[in-house]
């Protein structure tokens, strides 16, 4: 409560009158500007009935689960336990319930020392007594005010204030305040609320001060004497505050001084004035002439330029131009169509007679072949002919055999034999050939076979060592620019690049190629990456299909059509997608979007659209992958898994890598130029063997194809000598069968050929008549044809000057159109132009209409004016220039008249505050000597109040003792005699047995209690130290001054028996449960 009570006094004629106050004995009624503190008692009435504690309910507060709802009594009430049970809890929560901090109950440092342990909030309520014509609000509240704390294990609190009904009235501290302020409720005062801690700080105090502290702590004169300092003080600041206005009031008597006589001076420019505003009307409506000029001035040059007729008359004459040359090339169209139809019909015809000499050529062919055919026919009958003449002649000279002729059979008949044996050994010779010629044949085709598989493995190794190659002198270059991983052709690319959007070709710059932008968390996954992105490693993103062709254009400098990088069109992000519902997501293996980082989202977005990274685990051991993606269900959005060899495992299949190592995101130059070193070197070593082992095979290829052909030539010769002696077997065969014809059937043989002869030859000359009648109707077709085929191209020639003409005549209308576009647009401009000075003339008359209205309102009456704008500007500004000067030396005349008036009332305003500041501290000086005096007297009443009530409370202990103040010397000396030591030196309490000192203690706050006021008193434990004697002559003490204040409230804790207490309606004894020991946690109050 030190927080109200240590208010700041603004204001030292309203002193804040207190409640709880000392009761003194004062004479007069002080006057209400003097009005101090007021010391009174309550009325019964209204002590008895506001401000007393009806119930208090403590929920998990310390120790404690619940405690309550206690209903206390309107007077005596004592609250019995054992410790741990809960008493001190109660005196705790009483005083943290009604706002009070945590050090004041000496429980604890902080409000979350409440909270019992294991639990979230705590929480308090405490129900007030509001009733009587003193009531608080009492049509808001009702008879009781409901006050709830909610403490949270954080240290914070809420404070809620109810009605009698439960209404939530407020959640305000300063309502608490104003409550507590209102019940003179003071929880900080040892006369209200007495705990064990306080307690026993005064019992075991040895200094006097304290003690002296503590009386004035309880009568609140301590508060009375804070106050009456911080009035001293402030009547101190206030003096010196009232030096320096005086200081500061001769300051403004000179500044008034000065003020009024300018003001009194203040007559001499109002001709500078006058003449002012007369050069302005003469400037308005200067302004206005030569508005009326510029107008004057448009319409003339309007009505000059509708008049110029250039541009009409060139218009009209190139469209006279232009209709002439079009009538030209209508004429010339109109010739080429009547060529160009008759080209067409001579077309029609000679398509027709193509076709007829097709017909007629085909006729003729057919016929010259019958007339061949017929030829062909005599000739192989007049042979035939030759052939029976010489048989016949043959058989005339052989009608009769002799000997001779048997001889010559037997001959033959032996040739026949020689021959026969002869063929057969050929057929033989033959047969061998042709099997040692197969042979020969299939091992010519097994060696070109493998000559031709070691080819194609020398070009693989060849080609493998040409890219490697490439690749040794692309990380060889990459060593002083990394671009150059990517491509030889990459760093004059970006370079393009760069300087087209420099030069604003791109609209935004395309970003690529897509390896140099990203790179590894974790550099051992490179080939795992690399064989997922695979050519993606080399594209460039571009924002629209517009970047994208001007990147193409760029490209072809570098790059054939084929081989160009990727180019991967998509809108540019400045954020990475969203893609959370899609993303793989596994507690072990990370996805490629976890693996890498980009320099932009923008590649990032390009992986997730085109590749899916999302989407894509990387898992190093290949067993492992297997059994993720193979056996069993594969983890949610997996697509697929690389291993760290880079081979890819699909959920029903698995690809071996090709890849031995990163191209482009490996991280050691050094180390992949040595492997590549190696692998060169192995290719070459390759090279040799394969050019070596080629070498070989191609001269067994030779040497084969030479027995080969050697083969085939003696198997010619052979079957051509197979072939001659099989003739000659046959001639002898047929030489050896042939027998005498009858000489007669031959000759009519011959006969009926010639007959046959003579009608062949007669078909003949038939055939060949039809034969030149059908040359003849050939000739003619092919006149006629070539004549046609003569007028076309005829014609064809014809119509070149024509069309030549014509795309002259085009070509000069193109012109003619084009020069007369140039003149419409001229025209049109010409007009735009007119146009455009009417609307600026009808801008500048309504402008002139503003000027002639302003100038109007300056000077009704038009001003003759015969000087230019300018000479009145300048004479205008002279004159301003002139009254700026003089006011800067006397000011403005209503700048002067306000500054004086402003200063006058200032400085008398100052004069009548200094006047009355100096009166309030005479008068204030007069107040705190009356009021100083007054609280001296009441501090000596008070005093000598408590010693008699002190005396009076050890005498019923048939002790005696005395209470010494020394208010020079702020001590307080105490001093008790036990019964039976009256004659002995004793003196101080410390050497009191525990109990004296706890009586002592009583019968002390007993007389505070006498001298004080306040609803309730709360007393913790006051009988722990006694012995029965003195607990039974305390509370009898205790009891009777409750009995005289039977208005007043008293709540005394206690350990002991209250058994001796009598039987009456005014004290309600609480008595509470033993605390249970068995959940192992300490109660919330000290033994």
């Amino acid at each position: 409560m030190s927080k109200r009570k240590g208010k700041a006094i603004s204001n030292v004629t309203t002193l804040k009158s207190r409640r709880v106050t000392a009761v003194a004995t004062e004479d007069a009624a002080d006057d209400t500007i003097h009005q101090g503190p007021s010391f009174h008692r309550f009325t019964p009435s209204a002590t008895g009935d506001i401000g007393l504690i009806e119930s208090i309910t403590l929920k998990n507060f310390m120790c404690h689960h619940l405690l309550g709802p206690f209903q206390f009594g309107p007077n005596v009430n004592f609250i019995v336990g054992n410790n741990g049970s809960g008493k001190s809890a109660i005196l705790t929560a009483l005083i943290v319930g009604l706002g009070g901090k945590a050090t004041v109950t000496n429980r604890g440092v902080s409000l979350k020392d409440f909270v019992k342990t294991g639990e979230n909030t705590a929480d308090i309520s405490i129900k007030l007594k509001n009733r009587g014509p003193d009531a608080y609000k009492m049509e808001v509240y009702g008879d009781s005010i409901f006050i709830e704390h909610r403490i949270s294990s954080d240290g914070s609190r809420i404070c809620r204030l109810r009605s009698k009904s439960g209404k939530l009235i407020s959640n305000k501290k300063e309502e608490l305040t104003t409550v507590l302020d209102h019940f003179n409720i003071q929880l900080d005062n040892p006369v209200s609320i007495l705990n064990q801690e306080m307690s026993k700080q005064f019992l075991h105090s040895k200094s006097e001060s304290d003690k002296y502290k503590f009386f004035m702590k309880a009568t609140l004169l301590e508060q009375m004497k804070r106050d009456y300092i911080h009035i001293k003080h402030t009547k101190t600041v206030t003096r010196q505050q009232v030096e320096r206005q005086e200081e500061c009031l001769k300051d403004l008597k000179q500044d008034f001084l000065q003020r009024k006589e300018r003001y009194e001076n203040l007559s001499s420019f109002s001709d500078m004035k006058v003449a002012l505003e007369n050069l302005k009307k003469a400037m308005a409506w200067c302004l206005v002439r030569e508005k009326e000029q510029l107008v004057e001035q448009l319409k003339e040059e309007i009505e000059k330029e509708e008049n110029y007729s250039k541009h009409r008359d060139n218009l009209q004459l190139c469209q006279t131009k232009v209709v002439q040359v079009e009538k030209k090339v209508q004429c010339i169209k109109s010739k080429m169509d009547s060529l160009r139809d008759e080209q067409d019909s001579l077309s029609e015809d000679r398509l027709k007679l193509k076709e007829q000499v097709k017909v007629i050529s085909k006729a003729h062919k057919e016929q010259e072949l019958v007339y061949f055919r017929a030829l062909n026919k005599l000739k192989q009958s007049e042979q035939e002919q030759n052939l029976l003449q010489e048989k016949l002649n043959k058989s005339k000279a052989s009608i009769s055999l002799n000997s001779e002729g048997e001889t010559e059979y037997a001959k033959r008949q032996k040739n026949l034999c020689g021959l026969k044996e002869q063929l057969a050994e050929l057929e033989n010779k033959c047969s061998q050939l042709n099997q040692e010629i197969k042979s020969k044949h299939q091992a010519l085709f097994k060696g070109k076979e493998e000559r031709d598989k070691l080819r194609l493995e020398e070009r693989n190794v060849q080609a493998s060592y040409e890219s490697k190659l490439k690749r040794k002198n692309q990380l060889f270059a990459s060593q002083s620019n990394i671009l150059k991983r990517f491509g030889d052709h990459v760093p004059n690319l970006l370079g393009s690049i760069e300087e087209a959007y420099s030069t604003g070709r791109f609209l935004k710059k395309p970003i690529g190629p897509i390896g140099t932008c990203i790179s590894l968390k974790d550099q051992t996954l490179a080939v795992a990456v690399e064989c997922c992105l695979r050519s993606f490693m080399k594209a460039f993103c571009c924002d629209n299909y517009k970047d994208e062709a001007v990147l193409q254009d760029l490209m072809s400098r570098y790059y054939p059509k084929g081989s160009r990088p990727q180019i991967i069109v998509s809108p540019f992000s400045e954020k990475v997608y969203n893609i959370h519902g899609r993303r793989i997501c596994h507690p072990e293996y990370p996805s490629v979007l976890d693996t890498i980082t980009a320099t932009s989202p923008v590649i990032i977005n390009c992986l997730i659209d085109m590749r899916g990274i999302e989407s894509v685990l990387i898992i190093k051991e290949k067993d492992k992958a297997r059994r993720v993606m193979q056996q069993g269900q594969p983890p949610k959005s997996c697509r697929e898994v690389f291993t760290v060899e880079g081979d890819q495992v699909y959920p029903n299949r698995y690809y071996t890598s090709d890849f031995s190592m990163a191209r482009y995101l490996g991280g050691d130059l050094e180390t992949e130029i040595s492997m590549l070193e190696s692998d060169l070197e192995n290719h070459q070593a390759q090279l040799s063997r394969f050019q070596l082992h080629v070498t070989s095979v191609n001269e067994d290829i030779v040497d084969m194809e030479n027995k080969l052909n050697s083969a085939i030539m003696t198997l010619k010769r052979t079957q051509a000598s197979v072939n001659h002696v099989k003739a000659a077997i046959t001639e002898l065969e047929t030489a050896g069968e042939e027998q005498i014809d009858d000489i007669s059937s031959l000759e009519e043989v011959a006969q009926e050929n010639q007959q046959k002869i003579e009608a062949e030859k007669q078909t003949v000359d038939e055939v060949k008549t039809e034969l030149d009648k059908h040359q003849k109707m050939a000739d003619d077709i092919d006149s006629k044809y070539s004549s046609v085929r003569e007028r076309i191209d005829q014609l064809s020639e014809e119509m070149e000057p024509l069309k030549d003409e014509q795309l002259k005549l085009e070509a000069e209308s193109a012109k003619h159109e084009q020069n007369l576009k140039i003149l419409e647009d001229k025209m049109m401009s010409h007009e735009d132009n007119i146009q455009a000075m009417k609307s600026e003339l009808g801008q500048r008359e309504e402008e002139l209409q503003e000027y002639v209205a302003k100038a109007t309102k300056i000077s009704p009456e038009r001003q003759q004016v015969t000087r230019s704008a300018k000479s009145i500007d300048t004479e205008i500004t002279r004159l301003k220039r002139k009254i700026k000067v003089y006011e800067s030396n006397h000011g403005e005349q209503e700048k002067v008249v306000r500054e004086y008036a402003e200063a006058l009332a200032l400085y008398r305003e100052k004069t009548n505050q200094v006047r009355d500041l100096r009166r309030f501290i005479n008068r204030l000086d007069n107040i705190m000597s009356d009021r100083q005096n007054r609280y001296k007297i009441m501090r000596r009443s008070l005093s000598v109040r408590c010693k008699l009530y002190f005396n009076n409370f050890l005498i019923k202990m048939n002790c005696c003792g005395s209470m010494i103040f020394d208010h020079n010397n702020e001590t307080l000396s105490i001093s008790v005699k036990p019964p039976g030591r009256e004659e002995d030196a004793v003196s101080d309490m410390r050497s009191l047995s525990g109990g004296e000192r706890s009586f002592s203690t009583v019968c002390f706050m007993l007389s505070l209690w006498e001298i004080t006021e306040s609803p309730f008193r709360c007393l913790d434990e006051f009988d722990v130290y006694m012995d029965m004697h003195n607990r039974r002559i305390s509370l009898d003490l205790l009891l009777e001054l409750s009995e005289r204040q039977h208005l007043r409230q008293f709540i005394f804790i206690t350990p002991l028996t209250t058994s001796s207490l009598p039987k009456t309606s005014l004290i309600k004894i609480h008595q509470l449960e033993d605390p249970e020991r068995n959940r192992g946690e300490t109660g919330g109050e000290g033994v």
